[in-house]
């Protein structure tokens, strides 16, 4: 069996769906980070064990879980609130935890990108990659960006292809742009603090590629109109319609954010001595 991990702050409207998912599970864990709406309530009504800790980073959140919660089983799911586990999602899951040989530490997963109940495969460049299916004791996480990365792991990463549902504009477009804008802010500290090494761009694992290639390329003038034609023309994302022009514009705004943040904190930095030098020479 599998032992599920939900984050929630606030997830009232999206968290009755997740839960519904999960009616195969006998040990689902809520770890909420402040609620001030029914989300506490609707987990206990569906018999999920309730945790709280203060929200830092979904690195960290996520260590919290493994270093303090009490799991009944030796495999753990990592889901979001606005996060559905299909049918066939579920039936790969559970294969793959039953005949996973002793060295797997656990799984990469993706999910269908959902809006206006349409799935945005193309412009979400599907299938993206999370480590999301763990081994108890045998993976941690990292910050990177806004979200996470995987971390001493022991053992190798295998892939589950069959994806999940992830209804990431549940909220409406007001909450998605506000939570991205906080978003951006993480994303362009990491970008140059934490950029990956060039030649990851190049790697064949995309957990390691994707990230070096937003960290090289969105130093381009261009990388927000380069990422929107990207996603709507090159990858076709204008046959899925209206919901794919808004979502691949939003995305493309996204990444202007994250560029000119990125912009302000290299502007930030405190000039090298030898520009002063070179300054007063000018001057003189």
């Amino acid at each position: 069996m599998i032992s599920v991990v939900i984050l929630t702050k606030n997830e009232e409207k999206d968290l009755p769906l997740c839960l519904a998912s999960l009616r195969w599970a006998n040990d689902v864990h809520i770890l909420d980070s402040g609620s001030t709406d029914r989300t506490i309530e609707i987990g206990a009504a569906h018999c999920a064990k309730i945790w709280h800790n203060d929200f830092e980073s979904f690195g960290r959140q996520r260590n919290y879980a493994l270093d303090h919660i009490h799991f009944r089983y030796d495999w753990i799911l990592f889901l979001d609130a606005d996060e559905i586990v299909t049918d066939d999602f579920l039936v790969e899951m559970r294969l793959a935890t039953l005949t996973a040989s002793k060295d797997v530490a656990g799984f990469y997963c993706c999910w269908k990108m959902m809006y206006e109940n349409r799935w945005l495969k193309n412009c979400d460049n599907f299938p993206k990659w999370q480590f999301r299916l763990m081994r108890k004791d045998r993976a941690r996480f990292k910050d990177f960006g806004h979200g996470q990365k995987e971390d001493q792991v022991i053992g190798k990463i295998e892939y589950l292809k069959e994806p999940y549902l992830h209804y990431g504009f549940s909220k409406g477009w007001s909450h998605w742009i506000n939570r991205h804008n906080r978003y951006s802010d993480e994303e362009a500290f990491s970008r140059i603090n934490a950029c990956p090494p060039f030649k990851h761009m190049f790697s064949n694992h995309a957990s390691e590629r994707n990230p070096a290639l937003k960290s090289w390329l969105s130093r381009l003038h261009l990388w927000p109109v380069i990422r929107f034609t990207q996603a709507y023309l090159l990858n076709l994302g204008f046959l899925e319609g209206r919901p794919g022009l808004i979502y691949c514009v939003n995305i493309a705004y996204y990444e202007f954010l994250v560029q000119i943040k990125m912009r302000e904190l290299r502007n930030k930095k405190p000039p090298h001595p030898e520009e002063f030098k070179m300054a007063d020479a000018m001057i003189f």
